[in-house]
């Protein structure tokens, strides 16, 4: 009998995907997995639940990786919201291209569908976190409630338009998915056009300019 062999997670997440390429199916159970993979049953509940549980992991983990390049780079750093968020695109983009056949594998039933696919629920939460610490600009309407609304708004925003991007690039068929990198810049660039607050809050501090002379005369 062969030695079963020391198994890290790494090791896990690739016999996964290599499995389910090779196989266009998940293993038919955690046993049957383990033995295809030479390893001990019992070492992948160390370190997973289910498969579903690699499947979170693995795209949180296309996300991770984009932040830690990103985070590299000097002109990152010093970018505004909107050309960080570009930025990020264009970098999550290339690590799915390089995963794509395990990505279409995972996400292709579901393509009309992902918004409340488990699968990615880790993968939302980051993201929704990145979001927020980009601090992209809202009215300042100086009530926690309607902030918090706000926020949380622009949040759920931006993740429908990554997972609208996510479908799209699925769908592509362009080379070097070429129209993926015009959707991204154009759809990004058009939801900053449409946040760009800074006509309205014009608006507002001469409405308050107003109401405060106004006064004032009374």
């Amino acid at each position: 009998m062969a030695k079963k062999k020391t198994i890290t997670e790494n090791d896990i997440i690739s016999s996964y995907m290599d499995y389910v390429l090779e196989h266009n199916e998940n293993p038919k159970s955690v046993y049957a997995f383990a033995k295809a993979s030479n390893f001990e049953e019992s070492k992948f509940y160390d370190l997973f639940g289910s498969f579903e549980a690699i499947e979170n992991h693995i795209f949180e983990a296309f996300f991770k990786n984009t932040v830690t390049v990103l985070e590299k780079s000097e002109d990152y750093k010093s970018f505004d919201a909107r050309n960080k968020l570009l930025s990020f695109y264009f970098t999550f983009f290339e690590n799915l291209t390089a995963n794509r056949s395990y990505v279409i594998y995972a996400l292709d039933r579901h393509k009309n569908g992902l918004k409340g696919l488990a699968v990615l629920s880790d993968f939302k939460r980051s993201f929704t976190s990145y979001i927020e610490e980009l601090n992209i600009d809202t009215l300042d309407i100086k009530q926690e409630q309607i902030d918090k609304i706000q926020r949380r708004a622009l949040q759920e925003s931006a993740w429908l338009q990554l997972l609208l991007t996510m479908k799209f690039w699925m769908e592509d068929t362009s080379a070097a998915f070429e129209k993926t990198d015009i959707f991204i810049e154009k759809s990004v660039n058009t939801s900053f056009d449409v946040l760009n607050i800074s006509p309205l809050k014009s608006v507002l501090d001469f409405g308050k300019f107003i109401f405060k002379e106004k006064m004032n005369m009374n």
